[in-house]
């Protein structure tokens, strides 16, 4: 079954984290598409950049499709997902095929479709005249080619092969006008790709909305560039991404939800549908609401387009060049702590239970609502994930069989309807809170309540349904391991 669902998130959390409701009619229309993607079945052999074009161009088609109906239905800006062109599983020089030059907009003005000739980008031209005609903006991500060194690098910067391949979102106004060109710093095991050599701190701006930043995919969970733009006071962010659903507590819909939350910002997030690596999952998120997309076993893989009236959200005041505060600054030098997993299964109909992993604490008060026989546990995790940032948080979570080790396995059903208090003491004032009902419902949180001292509290008297993930998930920035560690 496909699921669309708006979620009302209640006054009480946004008292909670200091948030008026915007004022009515001051508000945009937004849209996301969750692509399902045409892929080159023999992506590790190398193509002309004719027959590169040639594929590209049956995932263009759809595009164009989509953008026509975002259009009928009153879109001002359409974000598709990330690989949502060219696709996955590419070498260095496989890709070679894909790539096109994308010029700086912060170093020349350039409108694709009314200057074909000026640079020869086939699919930004595409992409430019796609803009154009529906008149909305539209966000799109490419392979990108560049020469090296840039500007005033060094030389000796540059990869071996002397260019720079980077993972590219593009943002188009209504126009046609290329106004933003972002390089994915947090790269995913993404081999035919190149780290920017500084990150990129990317914003642009709309008549309708003011001021948005984007980032890709893995970036979310990392502090540049998303902190960075959540200091400098950005609240409407763009979310290209081929995300890798990975419960108990980050699945694609759970994390896009808490992060918008947390951070206290809208995201525009679209994701690419690939059933054989669990890739679902796309939302319009404010700190008000939720609409989303996330297919079920056995749905047919189809894209899915998703338009929402958004609130503009004023841009926090901050100073022109914010500094971090103390406990989310740059990255440590030091090690980072290993990661530690504390899990105690829950015991009976109700109880209180508190566990600590190292100095960090989480604290549980529950209530099983009727009968049960689903096996839940209670855990706190502290230190390095395996893909290297650290974290701390505490879950509440079902388990797909009746022990601890298919925890870890996650399952989208539950039928167990719990009332529940979980609490946690973090050293980082980052934390996102999710709960995920059976069927990838996203229910909205009755309360949710942020300290001085970083203590985070979720209650809920009851869920409407299965409960599957209740978590509260810390992000430590300062204890991640030094970039070349």
């Amino acid at each position: 079954m496909v699921l669309s669902i708006i979620a009302l998130v209640s006054l009480s959390l946004a008292l909670a984290f200091g948030e008026k409701e915007p004022t009515v009619g001051s508000s945009y229309i937004a849209a996301v598409y969750e692509h399902h993607l045409i892929v080159n079945p023999n992506p590790t052999i190398p193509l002309s950049r004719a027959d590169a074009l040639k594929h590209m161009q049956k995932n263009l088609d759809i595009y164009e499709q989509q953008a026509a109906i975002a259009a009928k239905q009153g879109a001002q800006i359409l974000v598709f997902p990330e690989y949502g062109l060219h696709g996955f599983f590419f070498s260095r020089l496989s890709i070679s095929g894909y790539l096109e030059t994308v010029p700086d907009p912060q170093q020349e003005s350039w409108n694709p479709c009314t200057e074909p000739d000026k640079h020869n980008t086939e699919v930004l031209q595409q992409l430019s005249c796609m803009a154009r005609r529906n008149n909305l903006y539209i966000v799109a991500n490419l392979p990108d080619l560049q020469p090296c060194p840039m500007k005033s690098e060094p030389i000796t910067s540059c990869p071996p092969d002397g260019r720079w391949q980077f993972n590219t979102n593009v943002v188009f106004s209504s126009d046609g006008l290329l106004v933003a060109r972002y390089h994915k710093q947090n790269l995913f095991h993404e081999q035919s790709f190149d780290t920017p050599p500084e990150p990129e701190i990317i914003t642009f701006d709309t008549p309708f909305a003011g001021k948005f930043g984007i980032l890709t995919s893995f970036d979310i969970l990392f502090y540049e560039p998303t902190i960075t733009l959540v200091e400098k006071g950005i609240r409407q962010l763009i979310f290209p991404t081929a995300w890798l659903n990975t419960p108990p507590v980050t699945d694609s819909i759970q994390f896009q939800r808490a992060f918008s939350l947390g951070a206290n910002v809208t995201l525009l997030a679209a994701n690419i549908h690939f059933n054989q690596f669990k890739m679902t999952g796309s939302g319009i998120y404010t700190p008000f609401s939720a609409l989303y997309h996330h297919a079920q076993q056995g749905d047919p893989e189809e894209g899915k387009l998703l338009v929402a009236t958004v609130p503009v959200l004023d841009e926090l005041l901050r100073e022109e060049e914010p500094t971090p505060p103390t406990g989310v600054d740059a990255p440590s030098s030091s090690p980072p702590p290993p990661t530690i997993f504390a899990v105690v299964p829950l015991n009976g109909t109700q109880g209180e239970l508190e566990l600590c992993n190292g100095t960090f604490c989480c604290h549980l008060e529950y209530r099983i609502q009727g009968n049960s026989t689903e096996f839940y546990v209670f855990g706190a995790v502290a230190g390095l994930d395996k893909e290297g940032f650290t974290v701390q948080a505490c879950a509440l979570a079902r388990c797909k069989r009746s022990d601890i080790v298919s925890c870890v396995e996650g399952t989208s059903e539950a039928e167990t309807k719990i009332g529940f208090l979980l609490k946690g003491t973090f050293t980082t004032k980052y934390v996102y809170p999710s709960l995920l009902t059976s069927g990838y419902v996203l229910e909205p949180l009755e309360h949710l309540e942020r300290e001085s001292d970083n203590t985070v509290t979720m209650k809920q008297s009851t869920t409407a349904g299965g409960l599957v993930t209740a978590c509260l998930y810390g992000r430590t920035y300062d204890l991640d391991p030094a970039k070349g560690n």
